[in-house]
């Protein structure tokens, strides 16, 4: 059987504990080796939202994960900007991974707009997909064409999953979410408001704090 390895990719601007609940949600439900956070170098589809500095991303991600056995850091996005799209990427992660399984994970926002990303099909097909939202929450599928409806599985309400299919798949689950948002973060900080502090880990408060972010 193959090693199974999460990629989940997004700005994390900054990443907060809910990020972190979410590797810890996913690699229990789906039995992962390792679930690796990927930084994008900037949003392709955001191009009206310039985030903070990659390296200053990277650098809270290491911070956040080196408190979880079995997470890591890809620079995969960080050092090549020129190839922002994640069809791009995950092209890249297939040839350095051929004998793992791999899980692309994202959030229910980015579900909603998957069909602004470049060949978005592609992306939804050429490995299995993880959509992380929270309990109680009307995800929509009309969005997406039969076929790629035809490959969904739900898994809401459920703490691990037993048999995964044999072709690339697309799985819904609310195990791991925590309603946390990076721009509340963000203007909690630069309203003075602390409680922040409580949401991302002593680290990443200290990068925050030291490079005075979000000012």
């Amino acid at each position: 059987m193959k090693k199974r390895i999460a990629f989940y990719g997004g700005t994390f601007d900054p990443v907060h504990r809910g990020h972190m609940d979410v590797a810890l949600g996913v690699t229990a439900q789906f039995g992962l080796e390792e679930f690796v956070f990927v930084p994008a170098f900037h949003a392709p589809h955001k191009k009206r939202q310039k985030p903070t500095s990659a390296f200053h991303r990277f650098a809270m991600l290491c911070e956040a994960s080196d408190a979880i056995s079995g997470t890591s850091v890809s620079t995969i996005e960080v050092e090549q900007p020129e190839t922002p799209f994640t069809i791009e990427t995950i092209g890249r992660l297939k040839a350095e991974y051929p004998h793992h399984r791999i899980f692309f994970v994202i959030g229910a926002d980015s579900w909603a707009e998957i069909t602004t990303w470049r060949e978005w099909e592609r992306v939804l097909t050429e490995v299995d997909v993880i959509v992380v939202t929270r309990p109680g929450y009307d995800l929509g599928f009309e969005h997406v064409t039969a076929e790629i409806r035809d490959r969904i599985v739900d898994l809401r309400g459920s703490s691990r999953i037993e048999s995964i299919p044999n072709k690339c798949s697309i799985f819904i689950t609310d195990a791991a979410y925590t309603d946390i948002s990076a721009t509340d973060i963000r203007e909690m900080i630069r309203s003075g408001v602390n409680e922040w502090r409580k949401l991302v880990a002593a680290g990443v408060s200290e990068h925050i704090d030291k490079y005075s972010l979000y000012d």
